[in-house]
């Protein structure tokens, strides 16, 4: 029915592996193979290709739905239907932002400071000539084919460039002035494929299995037993998602509790539960969370 692609390179590995999560395993016949298939009647074909150029396939109609950027989607400026972001990326779940940086001891501290002529390298010439356009600034604007941040001073006075948390331009000697964009990945479809109602459902279904994945991570399900004088006293300590589940046992001694807390949070919180009186505390894995 849908036909897919997902992102090659440094989101190839954490998209492959959210699939997998979400119990939509895709299976190549070695690691280099650009075709795939996941074993689900809801997706005919994978292919595995560059998130630069995924947009535009997906307009063209050469697939019905795709994983890329926001800063894709944006570069290419083609008409595409986002079914909605999935906070995850190449290293954590930050978005990625593309942000404009000049030589740390420059005295430019906004694009108002910067001249007509500013030679720009970039990834994202589009974006960045809607950007300087837009602030009145005529820039001189080379396309950068990776290395970006190490052109500065000499083949370019500042760049346009992606970073998730700033460290490696810092470390190149250079300092941000601006962000441009926000980037998470987002699940995008082809206008035309989302106007089918067969096709729209399949591609709803898909998303709330990939979000599902996304909102179990890092949470676990904590069951327990509490007697009814320390209920209170557990409840107090206990988070919850909303409000932890409760359950008279069998014959009146007790309350049994299950609640979604943050992995991060157990291993303070299951002692501090058994101080207050509970016990039968069981830590369970999460696959999914739908809301």
């Amino acid at each position: 029915m849908l036909r897919l692609v997902l992102p090659k390179g440094s989101l190839e590995r954490p998209t492959l592996q959210l699939f997998d999560d979400a119990d939509l395993s895709v299976s190549r016949s070695s690691d280099v193979d650009y075709r795939g298939s996941i074993d689900d009647d809801r997706i005919d074909d994978v292919r595995i290709l560059r998130p630069q150029e995924i947009p535009r396939y997906v307009a063209d109609g050469l697939f019905d739905i795709g994983i890329t950027g926001r800063d894709w989607v944006e570069e290419t400026g083609v008409e595409v239907v986002s079914l909605g972001e999935l906070r995850y990326s190449k290293a954590s779940a930050l978005p990625v932002k593309i942000v404009l940086a000049v030589a740390a001891d420059s005295p430019a501290e906004s694009v108002a400071d910067l001249k007509d002529g500013v030679r720009i390298a970039t990834e994202y010439p589009e974006v960045t000539r809607r950007y300087f356009e837009k602030h009145g600034v005529r820039a001189d604007i080379t396309l950068s084919y990776g290395a970006t941040e190490a052109k500065v001073p000499e083949i370019a006075d500042a760049v346009v460039e992606m970073t998730e948390t700033g460290r490696a331009l810092r470390a190149a000697g250079l300092k941000i002035i601006d962000t441009l964009l926000i980037s998470y990945t987002e699940l995008i479809a082809n206008p035309e494929s989302y106007e089918d109602p067969v096709r729209q459902h399949a591609m709803r279904q898909i998303l709330t299995l990939l979000e599902g994945s996304l909102e179990a991570r890092g949470r676990v399900l904590l069951k327990l037993n509490v007697t009814s004088d320390q209920l209170e006293a557990v409840v107090a300590v206990l988070p919850a998602m909303r409000a932890p589940t409760l359950s008279e046992l069998s014959g009146g001694g007790g309350y049994a509790l299950e609640t979604v807390v943050s992995k991060s949070d157990v291993n303070r919180l299951i002692p501090a539960l058994k101080d207050q009186g509970a016990s039968d505390i069981i830590e369970l894995p999460i696959s999914k969370i739908v809301h």
